[in-house]
């Protein structure tokens, strides 16, 4: 694990995500969840209910139903930890922001999933905004712009936002250089075989 929920992820051949919908000749530059703040007051909420849940349980009088009082205080805690504690974690955990050689891929949801891939060579612009909270924290929301319909594409609580915005600029200038060589080898590879006629012999 690097920054703020940056990983470090290779192309080993796998099939753990995104390796498995990976092309040949693309590979992962930095693949990213959202800022691990997202997950800070779900953390805090958890500890509350484990104090609130031991002191109920504690408090409960003595009786032939205390034991069931005590059984429904953890319940409730149990529930309260389910949805406010593990959902919170599940959903940080299943979003993914991949940049890639090609493209840059976003991915979230536990059960149902949900996703977008942009292509670098339809990024048209891509802008960040920080408020100074975000900046003390290091995050960041990025938008990008693409060509053709659909509106921009906003990504929130992204980790180290700015260098973010820098790589994505920096990896669509030379996906168009790489395109740009692959046409001009191709025209050259094509000129080349056309100014070749064969020898007629009589």
């Amino acid at each position: 694990m690097g920054r703020d929920g940056d990983q470090a992820v290779g192309h080993p051949g796998g099939v753990s995500y995104p390796d498995k919908i990976l092309g040949d000749d693309e590979e992962v530059v930095r693949h990213l969840h959202p800022h691990w703040l997202t997950v800070f007051w779900p953390f805090v909420l958890f500890l509350l209910l484990v104090g609130l849940a031991s002191f109920g349980a504690a408090v409960v009088p003595a009786g032939n139903q205390q034991a069931l009082w005590r059984l429904v205080v953890v319940g409730v805690a149990l529930v309260l930890a389910l949805a406010l504690v593990a959902v919170p974690l599940l959903r940080w955990r299943t979003t993914h922001y991949v940049i890639t050689t090609h493209r840059l891929l976003y991915r979230t949801g536990i059960l149902s999933r949900s996703g977008r891939d942009i292509g670098l060579s339809r990024i048209t612009d891509v802008s960040y905004r920080q408020t100074i909270w975000d900046r003390v924290i290091n995050s960041g929301t990025v938008t990008i712009e693409t060509a053709g319909e659909g509106g921009a594409t906003v990504l929130t609580a992204i980790p180290d936002s700015d260098g973010v915005q820098h790589l994505i600029n920096q990896l669509v200038e030379e996906d168009a250089d790489r395109r740009a060589q692959e046409s001009a080898g191709y025209l050259g590879e094509y000129h080349h075989r056309d100014g070749q006629h064969p020898t007629e012999q009589f």
